[in-house]
Formats: C-alpha cells, sequence, structure tokens
C-alpha cells in the first residue's frame, strides 16, 4: 500500500472511499422513509406493501454484511467494495426504471447487497493499515466512520424530501447512481489491490453460507410479523440452525467459526450489547417518531425539529468522545443514560410541554452516540485480526436483529395507533432492554482489557 500518505501513519488517501462507500446504507435507510407515501400513491398499493421497500433492504444487508465480509477477509477488500459499489449504481437504475412495486423492492433488495461490502472492507483496511504501520492507532479512523455514519443517517430523510421536492421519488434511487460512480473512481484509484489471504486449498463455506441465510431470514420475517400464522418460519428455523450448527463445527473453513466465537466470549458479549442497544434506538426512534404526530397531535415538520436535538445530542457526544479508547465508560453511561430516557418517557403524555419533549430527545441522544462506537472500538480489538470484516460485517447484522425486534415492538404496542399508554408500554419494554444492557456491563471485567489494549494502541 503505497502512496505519499503511506510513510509512518494511516494513509489518509484511503478515507474518502472508505467513508464515502461505508454511508451508502445509511443513507438509503433513512431517505426511503419520505417516500414511502408518493410511492404507495404511484403504484396505489397500500401501507403493508410499500413497508417491504424498507424490510427488503434490512433482510438483505442482515444476510449480506457478514457474507461479503467473509469474502473481504478471504479476497481483499478492493474487488469486493468495487462489486458492491457497482451494485449499487446498477440499483439506482433499476429504481429509476421499474414499473411496478415489484421490481422496486428488487433494487431495493440490490442497495442492500451492494451496500453490505463497504463498512467490512473499511474494517479490514483499518486493520491492515494497523499491520503495515506497526502503530495502531485506530479510534480517529473508527470515529470518522461512525460519525459519518451518524450524520447521514441524520439528514437522510430531510435529503430524501428535497430530492423527491426537486424531481419525484424516483430521484432517491437515482442520487445512487452518482454515488456509485464516486466510489467506484475512488475505490479504483486509492484501494491497495492487495493479495488474498486465503490458502490454496481453502474453499468457501457456501453450504454454511445458506443455511446461515435461511436461518436468519426465516427468524427476521417471524419477528416482523410474528403470530401462530407464521409458526411454518419458526419450523424453518430450527432445522437451518441445528444444520449451520453442525455444518460449521464439522467444515474445514467455516463461514462463522462457531467454537471460535465460543471461547471468544467478549466478542459475544459486544454482539448481544449491540442487539440490545439496538433495539431501544430503534423502538425510541420508530415509537417516539409515531407518537408525536398521532398521540401528541405535531405536524410532520414539527416532529422533526422537536427530534433535532437527539440527533445533535448523538453527534456532539460521538464527535467529543471517539477518540477516547473509554470502552467501559461509554457503555456505563450509554446504558444508565438510555434508562433514563426510557423512564423519561413514562412521563409524556398529550399535554407535556415542548421542554419535556425536547429534553426527552436529547436523553435519548447520548446513548445513540456512545453504545454503537463503543461496540465498534470494543470488536476491532476482539475480533481474530484475519476474520475482522467477517466480524464487523456481523456486528452490523446484530444492529439490524434488534432493528426488527424493535419493529415488532412497535406493532405489538401500538396495535390500532401511536397511542399514550401504548408508548408507556413501550418505554417500559425499553427500559428493559436497557437494564439488561447495563446489568451486562457492569460486570464485564474484559472490557477492561480491552479498553487497555485501545489504550495501548492509541
Amino acid at each position: 500500500m503505497q502512496g505519499p500518505d503511506s510513510g509512518g501513519g494511516f494513509n489518509r488517501r484511503l478515507l474518502a472511499p472508505m467513508v464515502l462507500g461505508s454511508v451508502l446504507n445509511p443513507i438509503n435507510s433513512s431517505m426511503i422513509a419520505v417516500a414511502l407515501v408518493p410511492i404507495g400513491a404511484a403504484f396505489g398499493a397500500p401501507p403493508a406493501e410499500t413497508a417491504w421497500l424498507v424490510s427488503a433492504l434490512y433482510l438483505a444487508t442482515a444476510v449480506g454484511q457478514p457474507v461479503i465480509g467473509r469474502l473481504v477477509d478471504g479476497y481483499g477488500p478492493r474487488r469486493l467494495y468495487l462489486a458492491g459499489t457497482a451494485l449499487v449504481g446498477l440499483a439506482g437504475l433499476v429504481g429509476v426504471l421499474a414499473p411496478s412495486l415489484g421490481l422496486l423492492i428488487v433494487a431495493r433488495v440490490l442497495l442492500g447487497i451492494g451496500t453490505s461490502a463497504a463498512y467490512p472492507a473499511a474494517m479490514h483496511l483499518t486493520r491492515s493499515e494497523a499491520e503495515r504501520t506497526g502503530r495502531s492507532s485506530p479510534t480517529g479512523v473508527l470515529t470518522v466512520l461512525a460519525v459519518a455514519n451518524q450524520t447521514i443517517a441524520v439528514v437522510g430523510p430531510t435529503l430524501g424530501g428535497v430530492l423527491i421536492g426537486l424531481g419525484g421519488w424516483r430521484t432517491i434511487f437515482a442520487v445512487n447512481i452518482p454515488l456509485s460512480l464516486a466510489c467506484l473512481v475512488l475505490g479504483a484509484a486509492r484501494l491497495p489491490a492487495a493479495a488474498p489471504r486465503r490458502e490454496g486449498g481453502e474453499r468457501l463455506d457456501r453450504a454454511g453460507i445458506v443455511l446461515f441465510a435461511v436461518l436468519l431470514l426465516a427468524l427476521m420475517l417471524f419477528v416482523m410479523e410474528p403470530s401462530a400464522a407464521h409458526w411454518y418460519l419458526l419450523a424453518l428455523a430450527v432445522p437451518a440452525g441445528v444444520g449451520f450448527a453442525v455444518r460449521e463445527s464439522r467444515a474445514r473453513s467455516p463461514f462463522i467459526d462457531l467454537r471460535s466465537l465460543a471461547r471468544n466470549r467478549p466478542l459475544v458479549a459486544t454482539y448481544l450489547r449491540q442487539v440490545l442497544g439496538y433495539t431501544a434506538t430503534y423502538a425510541f426512534l420508530y415509537g417516539y417518531t409515531q407518537w408525536l404526530e398521532e398521540g401528541r397531535g405535531l405536524s410532520a415538520a414539527s416532529a422533526g425539529l422537536v427530534l433535532l436535538p437527539l440527533s445533535l445530542s448523538a453527534l456532539t457526544v460521538s464527535a467529543l468522545t471517539g477518540r477516547r479508547p473509554a470502552v467501559r465508560g461509554k457503555l456505563v453511561v450509554g446504558a444508565a443514560v438510555q434508562m433514563a430516557a426510557c423512564a423519561a418517557l413514562l412521563a409524556a403524555g398529550p399535554t407535556s410541554p415542548p421542554v419535556l419533549l425536547i429534553v426527552v430527545g436529547v436523553l435519548a441522544g447520548v446513548p445513540q452516540g456512545l453504545i454503537g462506537l463503543a461496540n465498534q472500538t470494543a470488536l476491532y480489538h476482539q475480533a481474530d485480526p484475519a476474520a475482522i470484516a467477517a466480524a464487523a460485517g456481523l456486528l452490523r447484522t446484530f444492529m439490524y436483529l434488534g432493528a426488527m425486534a424493535a419493529s415488532a415492538a412497535n406493532a405489538a404496542f401500538f396495535p390500532h395507533g401511536a397511542t399514550t399508554g401504548g408508548l408507556h408500554h413501550l418505554a417500559l419494554f425499553m427500559l428493559g432492554g436497557a437494564a439488561l444492557l447495563f446489568l451486562l456491563v457492569l460486570p464485564d471485567r474484559s472490557l477492561g482489557r480491552t479498553e487497555s489494549l485501545a489504550v495501548k494502541e492509541s
């Protein structure tokens, strides 16, 4: 990895393709929120059908991240990054030309798969740069990735609204074409053509990948719409899970080395924290926003303004603490403030003053800015360096599991609309998850060792 910036520290030329590629997923996840209504009107589709535009990307990404991460570890980041971002451009073109809702959903699946490459590639590059320079200092790079992704997720709906106002809902698909081209140009010019790490006789565990995909899709589809009518999904998940466990315990080169993962308890704990933290985060974002409009009676624009302090506090906390490798401290504070935010929701009602609504948002933004960044830093130091991309992809999968759990909770507590009573029940559910996260972090001594390693390498 040669270049003018490769003398003694992190090659800064890598940052632009890393950051631009990694934000493709959050920008497509968030822009769609403001396009569902006009898309439904265009195709005469009810909300139950347009909701698949959201779910399709989540499902594709949840499966695609660890799969493509495994490929990045084996073949290097360059070719997967270029292939993934090229697929994003193709998906944008399909979306622009799609004559039906079905093809739009296909475009979203392609977007989910294509945007799954850049984040594992970025984590792989961060690790490989540490090995190249011999003096690892990843906290700054990890912070840039986290803040960029959070910023794009925040401004995504606003950007989507502007694009729709300028050229209609198809522009949120069209924007992927120039973004894809920019990634392809930057990636081709700056990403290293590293030799694959895969040994000559090693083969990709295709059977493990298929079983993992079936297991995850069945579970996530059930969580999205849990009911007795969908029992067959659980019936499918059980044999897929058993088959996956058997396969991975016997495979010469397993897709996910379950035996090594079982021995790496700190990494398993990080994945559990990711699910718990993002279940509460997404439940708040979905549920609180819906209640502000339906239960509190605010307009969409006013609700957006009330949520602005949440976004600002999350970004501020990330920016101020990102370079500090205090993993355990971030998780303890994040979980504690998350509990406080959930408790504050219990005081919210139809006549609550705006100050209370804003305070709730500010409190909710703090854990959003701490927990994800802390888990990302912890994973960087806990995962096997040779499998960092697959581990990072799996971290994103657990994040989307939290999102799906949050969606199921919102559906359960808001069966006939976002009432104040439903919000309070949702708050208790979130409070339980936040308390469990706090109890998981507090006695975890391995976080102290992870933090010491992070300080040493900073």
